[in-house]
């Protein structure tokens, strides 16, 4: 089936529309929606494909806003038909994992909780807390989100500390292993004293305490326990014995009273008001807690039933099958759940049950995951009010024609112009998009040791960031890519760094479309183009305490990478003074060694191994290093 490129939405051309309806054929399957450049939007199935893609454009206003900017994006329509319902379920997970449409993220990626990342891509896999999923090789895995991040820091504290795991993401020395392998707790990673395969078993043993696997953990370690007591290999029996405490430990105080603690089984629920809904999802492993998961939707998404049955189609598609229990306590009906439960029996190979108690222990705890849910939908609307609030305040401050949704702050640093950098940061609903910021070195070369010019560096910053929306393309460029174009540009400074900034703007034609002021530190005055006198405000006020944030944001990213390029710069002014070592020939040294330690503790041989250094020039380095 072919593809249309540089198409023209289908709702607004509504006989091709209604053509493409009426070859769809009304049997289950999947179907891809495209837009005009062939890019997957949204992968979705249905037991009755036709009817379902008809109900997108009847009436778009009854969906989110964000469904409806996908709809307004479809240029083409394709399907695959299957013989079953369950069929079509595995064939969209697949698909969906395999292709990632942007509009099939049902979940919203809350950067608030955390997720553990396991780094399976890599020979020895890393162990880390992160809050950015779907991101890196797609063979590391992610578990999460997790609502307790002091519980999961912990958790992760002691599994260092009982199971030998690489501490750190770079080794500490080049030809020797740090203290932690004298200490047990790092088995050489590093210098490679331990294999792949060996080191992945230890891993192994880590994952089952993330997938809740924690009593099968403990239940295989007191039999190794048992077995090198009887080989009378007591290191060996003791180190398992205190895995085991450390363990039993760990999960001591997560009992959940319920009467038949022996099945393993997960318990979800949700809070909605009118536009958002929390979902937490509470697993429970052999009677204990072992984790509890939050999720956010969409309200206006479906029915509750219907947003329960995604997550858990999203969630389950992500874990391994071992993962799924043998119960799934849920809070409603789901509308296909005979289709979730045979993919879920298909994906662990056993009978999964999928439940919605009505009374009892079963019922209570459901009501415990919906109070959870209940309380931190309360909570994050109440941040999410504060932000609203703010925004509101300083549309109205800055006579701005809507809330602005985007905003960019802007710093400069430098030590009288020396390693002069800019920061970038991006605020989205007022909330830091970390996702978004950015670094810059400032090239100019009148900005040197000794003469720093703000007024130049902002001004070579905001033409290099707004440089592909010049000429005539601006608006071609905002429609490809409205969610990059800032609502508001905030400029760290005074009148002089706004007229800078404003300069660039007029010469670029984008004055009119870069709404830009100001905030001056000492007085924090707010300023506008072509305005001599800063706004009358208050600095207390909560428009003026969001620019501030955003204002100290941009401060703190700027010094950060200032200070990061003044330590490079230290490490390589060492170099420097070593004759016939050359800028590219210090990057390859400190690219190969990492640090001036490592370099100054390298053999004449380890030297030589760098591409580009010769052995009269590793001559020359080493005798810099080793005087005499």
């Amino acid at each position: 089936m072919t593809v249309a490129t540089e198409r023209k939405p289908l709702i607004k051309n509504s006989e091709l529309l209604e053509n493409r309806l009426k070859e769809i054929p009304t049997e289950a399957g999947i179907y891809f929606m495209r837009d005009r450049h062939g890019d997957i939007l949204y992968i979705g199935k249905s037991k009755k494909l036709r009817s379902r893609i008809r109900s997108y454009f009847r009436d778009t206003k009854r969906f989110s806003d964000r469904i409806a900017m996908m709809i307004y994006q479809v240029a083409e329509i394709e399907f695959i038909v299957t013989d079953t319902e369950a069929e079509a379920l595995a064939l969209e997970a697949n698909l969906i994992k395999q292709h990632q449409p942007y509009y099939n993220v049902l979940l919203k990626d809350d950067k608030k909780y955390p997720y553990v990342c396991i780094t399976w891509s890599e020979d020895y896999p890393r162990i880390f807390i992160t809050r950015k999923r779907r991101s890196g090789n797609e063979k590391d895995r992610y578990y999460g989100p997790y609502v307790d991040t002091g519980l999961l820091r912990y958790t992760l504290h002691i599994i260092k500390r009982i199971f030998p795991l690489r501490q750190r993401p770079k080794p500490l020395f080049k030809d020797r292993p740090c203290l932690n392998y004298d200490l047990g707790r790092c088995p050489g990673v590093c210098q490679a004293l331990i294999s792949p395969e060996d080191y992945r078993k230890t891993v192994q043993k880590v994952v089952m305490v993330f997938q809740g696997r924690t009593e099968e953990l403990v239940n295989i370690l007191q039999s190794h326990m048992e077995k090198a007591a009887e080989e009378l290999n007591f290191e060996q029996a003791a180190r398992c014995r205190d895995q085991i405490k450390a363990l039993n430990a760990l999960t001591a105080d997560q009992k959940v009273s319920l009467p038949d603690d022996t099945i393993s089984r997960d318990a979800i629920a949700l809070a909605a008001d009118g536009q958002h809904c929390c979902i937490q999802l509470f697993q429970i492993r052999a009677g204990r807690l072992v984790g509890r998961l939050v999720f956010f939707a969409d309200a206006q998404s479906g029915t509750p039933g219907a947003i329960l049955q995604r997550v858990l189609e999203e969630h389950y598609r992500t874990v391994e099958p071992v993962e799924i229990p043998a119960e799934i306590l849920v809070q409603y009906e789901l509308p296909e759940e005979e289709i979730l439960t045979d993919w879920l029996r298909q994906q662990k190979g056993r009978k999964v049950s999928l439940v919605v108690p009505q009374r009892q222990t079963k019922a209570e705890l459901i009501e415990m995951v919906e109070r959870n849910a209940r309380y931190e939908l309360e909570r994050t609307q109440r941040i999410s009010d504060r932000n609203n609030q703010a925004l509101q305040d300083l549309a109205s401050v800055l006579d701005l024609p809507d809330i602005p949704k985007r905003i960019e702050g802007y710093d400069i640093s430098h030590i009288q112009g020396s390693n002069a950098v800019a920061s970038q940061v991006v605020f989205i609903d007022g909330i830091p998009a970390k996702q978004h910021y950015r670094h810059y070195k400032i090239k100019n070369p009148t900005v040197t040791i000794g003469h720093s010019d703000d007024f130049a560096s902002m001004a070579e910053v905001i033409r290099r960031r707004f440089r592909k929306y010049a000429n005539n393309s601006t608006e071609e460029e905002i429609s490809q890519n409205p969610e990059d174009f800032p609502d508001l540009v905030m400029i760290d400074g005074g009148k002089g760094q706004l007229s800078a900034v404003v300069g660039v703007l007029q010469e670029m034609n984008l004055l009119e479309d870069v709404r830009v002021v100001s905030l001056a530190k000492q007085r924090e005055e707010i300023f506008l183009p072509g305005e001599s006198e800063p706004l009358l405000t208050d600095p207390e006020q909560p428009g003026v305490q969001l620019l501030r944030r955003v204002r100290d944001e941009a401060h703190r990213f700027a010094v950060s990478f200032h200070r990061q390029q003044r330590l490079k710069q230290g490490r390589r002014s060492r170099l420097e003074e070593i004759p016939g070592l050359g800028f590219n020939r210090q990057k390859q040294l400190l690219a190969h060694f990492h640090s001036i330690d490592y370099i100054r503790e390298a053999s004449l041989k380890q030297l030589m191994e760098v591409p580009g250094i010769g052995a009269s020039l590793a001559q020359e380095i080493y005798n810099y290093f080793h005087p005499g």
